[in-house]
């Protein structure tokens, strides 16, 4: 089974005082980039859910967001203005700097702020993070879960269309085959017409030396190799789809074979049948690049 890289949970949650919102999505991506938006006073869970979501998705550009409030009866808390005076000047000085380099950030909500430690203050002792802790990690396994089977979802949509593209291939691939040796015949004709042709205009010609170059001149005419390659990049992408996991890469690699290939076809075909074929295969090989991207 393959994953895609694209995908998205949500979830809600509350425990006491504290209510919160979870948002997990992916897209595309070379490689695995985590990027976690966490409220940092909750000591040693964003090292636990990146540890996680590493296990969970070994590519894609993965956003987590954990967005969490407090409730209205914690009467004794209110905002410290000093920490909260120099957490806006920090963002105004990164907005800035920023813009200067023609950089675009996301804007920043009241609730990136009021997760900052120290933003808020209380007269009675600090709120024991704990068990608040140990609440948000177990729900997070559900999150993981259905971000997961999304994945799995995508990506067995995108194993059935990769089969049938492979077929559409390697029936092409066959059509040139049968093209090539239809070829074969009129090429030695045609080759032997032009040896013919050479000996009787050119005095002194070596006819062997002549008819090393035209035996030259067929044999880098000849496709046979090209399509051979073809057929074998069909069973390894085969062979890859059956294995499963994350194959993305090495599909990756495969498809930059596959297209070698085809273009390999198209210029040595010299006949107008062969490469309208050979222009067949690369379109259907570039649109199964494009979904490859796609595959973790």
């Amino acid at each position: 089974m393959i994953r895609s890289m694209t995908g998205f949970a949500s979830a809600k949650g509350g425990q006491g005082p504290f209510t919160w919102g979870w948002e997990l999505r992916s897209v595309n991506g070379k490689g695995q980039d985590l990027r976690l938006r966490i409220p940092d006073w909750l000591e040693g869970l964003e090292a636990y859910l990146r540890t996680e979501l590493g296990k969970a998705a070994t590519r894609g550009n993965i956003t987590l967001n954990l967005r969490l409030s407090r409730g209205e009866e914690q009467a004794d808390m209110a905002l410290n203005p000093a920490v909260l005076a120099a957490a806006l000047d920090a963002v105004k000085q990164v907005e800035a700097e920023a813009a200067t380099r023609g950089v675009a950030l996301e804007p920043t909500r009241a609730a990136d702020l009021l997760g900052l430690r120290g933003v808020w203050e209380t007269s009675a002792a600090e709120t024991d993070v704990a068990p608040l802790v140990a609440q948000l990690k177990q729900e997070f396994s559900g999150l993981v879960a259905d971000f997961v089977q999304m994945r799995a979802d995508e990506g067995a949509a995108l194993n059935e269309i990769l089969r049938r593209q492979l077929v559409q291939v390697s029936e092409l691939t066959t059509k040139a085959a049968g093209l090539a040796e239809a070829r074969r015949e009129a090429m030695a004709a045609t080759l032997q017409s032009n040896l013919d042709r050479v000996l009787k205009n050119s005095d002194g010609a070596d006819p062997d030396r002549v008819a090393q170059e035209l035996a030259l001149i067929s044999v880098k005419a000849d496709v046979t190799e090209e399509l051979d390659r073809l057929a074998a990049h069909v069973n390894a992408a085969r062979a890859l789809l059956e294995k499963g996991g994350p194959i993305g890469r090495k599909f990756d690699f495969l498809m930059q074979e596959f297209n070698r290939e085809a273009n390999t076809l198209c210029s040595k075909s010299q006949n107008s049948d062969l490469t309208a074929v050979g222009l067949e295969l690369k379109a259907v090989i570039d649109q199964m690049r494009e979904q490859v991207q796609n595959v973790e």
